[in-house]
């Protein structure tokens, strides 16, 4: 199978792309004009502008990398539907964020993670999480997205790997510079809603070729369609999702600054919620619009070499000359989303956390904004730099080592927000110590595994996800103990007036209802197997 895509693009492929950069051109520099009377507020959060299905998209748009395209197929194309779990799982915390966390993020009038923690539990607390923020948004979100994104370019187009991912940066930092989360928001609604459309058509022709959906469902082997794996499962046990993922899923949905980023720009707590849990409703699309490109492939093309050509060779053999310029737009598409949400998420921390409250406290708003933008070009350069120092390191599997480096990440961060929100008798030397030397502890515990004793060489390892819920337990009963034996520690904390905390509307009750059932019956379905 041919996986350049430049070989097969026509005159109306170019056609398609030129008319989606021009497109998103004019919804970013209108989103930048409606915002000039108060430059800050709109670079950061919006102004407090973004409705439900802004807030829906944008924080879609940030989670839907193009890792996600091509790994999503690859594991459908080899194992089936279990992947789906890192989607639908999610709909337990993302409703953890709806009502538990961000009634709290709203009400404490925050911009920033680091400044909710810091009202808590004063600068030192503030100071630790914005330097963790920026490093965690500089490795995880823009060096590996636009790694990704460089060899997902490299295998469309054949160009080298500094070229893609130079373009690419530029294209997404254009945005976070010019509009900041409004323009970004605006842009990830109209591209979403084309990644929807240009991946179900691809499903359609992919089920029409295989012969109907009858076809599809009794075409693969029968486990391909289990969302539980046995125990044995050396790849996806169930127990290992079960403990490992919420570890990730609270870190990343209800801490993480590119993703709660949306719901600090809402324009109420109630758009807020339901904006979450739209994308809990989005997020059920994975199947249909990713996976099942995976699941097909293996039906029309059994004998690929390398599962990770699944997304292409779909595409490559089953859309028409005209249609295939819009794959490269969505591919796009999705990158400028992630690095777009997460630059803006890098100079929103470092700009209100760091420049702002300890460099320059005097700083006008004209000064906050320069270096908002400033840090924009910054993180521009690092990404590059870093993408092309990971393409230098030869034979990852890249979406493995994704989601190992996340679980890795993450137990520090679930720890210490868990407890402050849930635990009163939470102490800032804890919370200090689990920051610190808890993250030392995980990220060192990465290192080795990933590097340094691989799993590959030293088989005593448990599942990464099983050894993410480890860390995070012994770093939990650490916090815990190192709470109830601080005897000053409970008088050091600052009582954080909330006010009355609003209950959820009527209307916010009924669709997570409404999601649960659905969620609940989907797991019923794809288990009968």
């Amino acid at each position: 199978m041919g996986n350049n895509l430049l070989g097969h693009l026509t005159i109306w492929d170019y056609a398609i792309v030129a008319a989606y950069v021009v497109i998103l051109a004019v919804i970013g520099y209108r989103a930048s004009l409606a915002q000039r009377d108060k430059p800050e507020e709109s670079l950061f959060l919006a102004n407090k502008s973004l409705g439900w299905a802004s807030i829906g998209f944008n924080m879609w748009g940030t989670n839907v990398g193009p890792s996600m395209l091509l790994a999503f197929a690859s594991i459908g194309y080899s194992t089936g539907i279990v992947a789906v779990n890192f989607e639908w799982y999610a709909f337990v915390f993302l409703f953890l964020l709806a009502v538990v966390f961000a009634p709290r993020y709203l009400a404490a009038r925050v911009s920033t993670m680091p400044g909710f923690m810091g009202q808590q539990f004063g600068d030192s607390t503030q100071n630790i999480l914005a330097w963790y923020a920026l490093i965690k948004i500089l490795i995880s979100w823009l060096s590996l997205g636009l790694f990704a994104g460089g060899v997902l370019v490299r295998q469309i187009l054949g160009v080298p790997m500094w070229q893609s991912v130079i373009v690419l940066v530029l294209f997404a930092g254009l945005f976070a510079y010019t509009g900041g989360l409004r323009a970004i928001a605006k842009v990830n609604v109209f591209q979403m809603l084309l990644l929807i459309g240009v991946s179900l058509t691809l499903s359609i022709l992919g089920v029409l070729k295989v012969g109907g959906l009858a076809r599809v469902w009794h075409g693969v082997p029968s486990h391909y369609w289990n969302l539980v794996h046995p125990a044995a499962d050396p790849k996806y046990p169930w127990y290992a999702i079960l403990l490992g993922y919420p570890v990730s899923a609270i870190a990343f949905f209800c801490t993480d600054q590119a993703m709660v980023q949306s719901v600090l720009g809402a324009k109420s707590l109630e758009q807020g919620q339901l904006g979450v849990n739209f994308i809990g409703w989005l997020k059920i699309l994975s199947l249909p619009l990713f996976i099942l490109t995976g699941i097909l492939c293996y039906e029309l093309f059994p004998s690929l070499k390398d599962p990770n050509e699944a997304y292409m060779t779909m595409v490559t053999s089953l859309f028409p000359a005209g249609l295939k310029g819009l794959v490269v737009v969505v591919l796009i598409a999705v990158l400028v989303g992630t690095i777009g949400s997460s630059l803006n998420a890098l100079s929103t921390v470092f700009t209100l956390d760091v420049y702002a409250r300890r460099i320059n406290p005097r700083a006008t708003e004209a000064d906050v904004v320069r270096v908002g933008r400033l840090t924009v070009l910054v993180g521009c350069a690092f990404a590059v730099g870093m993408a092309l120092a990971i393409d230098s390191v030869k034979g990852l599997n890249l979406f493995d080592v994704f989601q190992a480096v996340l679980g890795f990440i993450a137990p520090p961060l679930a720890v210490v927000f868990l407890l402050t929100v849930f635990w009163r008798r939470t102490t800032q030397r804890a919370v200090n110590a689990i920051l610190s030397v808890g993250s030392a502890f995980s990220l060192g515990v990465g290192v080795v595994y990933l590097w340094v004793l691989p799993p590959t060489k030293y088989d005593f390892w448990p599942h990464y996800l099983v050894l993410s819920f480890c860390i995070f337990a012994t770093l939990f009963v650490a916090a815990v103990l190192l709470s109830l034996t601080d005897p000053k520690g409970q008088a050091e904390r600052q009582a954080v007036d909330y006010g009355v905390l609003t209950r959820p509307t009527a209307r916010v009750r009924a669709l997570w209802l409404a999601l649960t059932v659905v969620m609940l019956g989907l797991y019923v379905v794809f288990n009968g197997h």
